[in-house]
């Protein structure tokens, strides 16, 4: 139920997103968003993202830059790439992710005035209740829009493509939010499960082992007090 709240934000915009694809495949400056989150307990949610920016990450270190959502994804990034990591935001998956979350965070990037051409964004994509999987989604920049050719009929102000461009990085990274947290919550609720059902596997051998070295020692004690009467 969870991923449908954002569902409106992309179906809106992967139209511009599809006709701009590829566009931008020869920019170099590059920064990637590592979507996790300030808690644990929920299975590889966080190893799976951070794999694939590291992975990402090391096609080309010295055009690659990283902001990493979530406390959790962060020493896990840093293992390969510290140097690469120039922004982390924490406080982050606490609560059901809003479009003005996404907002805060991206202004927060804009504001930080980093230097790129390209953003990929590393979330994990919600599937089922049991599964997910580490995606990269890269919303057009401006340049890849300007550069369609689709869009050469219409007549635009500059600033209106630099505005589309902002708001489907904002819409896409509210998107990776509401599916990183619904995968998260997915696999706690999996990862509690199978927690519950393994302490009370746990609860059934002692209570067994304790059965029997009780009734283990009453016998004993039978045998004591029996051979004792008959010794006497």
């Amino acid at each position: 139920m969870i991923p449908e709240t954002g569902n409106d934000y992309v179906l809106g915009t992967e139209p511009t997103i599809n006709i701009t694809r590829d566009k931008d495949g020869n920019s170099k400056k590059a920064l990637i968003l590592t979507c996790s989150s300030d808690r644990g307990l929920c299975g590889a949610i966080h190893s799976s993202v951070s794999k694939v920016t590291r992975r990402l990450a090391a096609q080309d270190r010295e055009h690659t830059q990283i902001a990493v959502l979530g406390d959790k994804a962060k020493p896990q990034v840093s293992r390969d790439a510290r140097r690469n990591i120039v922004m982390h935001f924490n406080q982050v998956g606490r609560n059901i992710p809003t479009f003005l979350d996404a907002l805060v965070i991206w202004q927060g990037i804009r504001a930080a005035e980093l230097d790129f051409d390209q953003v990929a964004i590393i979330y994990n994509r919600f599937v089922s209740a049991i599964n997910f999987e580490p995606v990269i989604a890269k919303p057009p920049s401006a340049a890849a829009i300007l550069g369609t050719e689709k869009l050469a009929a219409y007549e635009y102000e500059p600033e209106t493509v630099n505005n589309l461009a902002e708001y489907l990085y904002v819409s896409r990274l509210y998107w990776a939010l509401v599916e990183g947290h619904a995968s998260e919550m997915s696999s706690k609720r999996t990862a509690m499960e199978n927690a519950t059902k393994n302490a009370e596997a746990i609860v059934v051998a002692l209570t067994m082992k304790y059965n029997r070295t009780r009734q283990a020692v009453i016998t004993n004690e039978l045998v004591d007090i029996i051979t004792g009467a008959s010794a006497l």
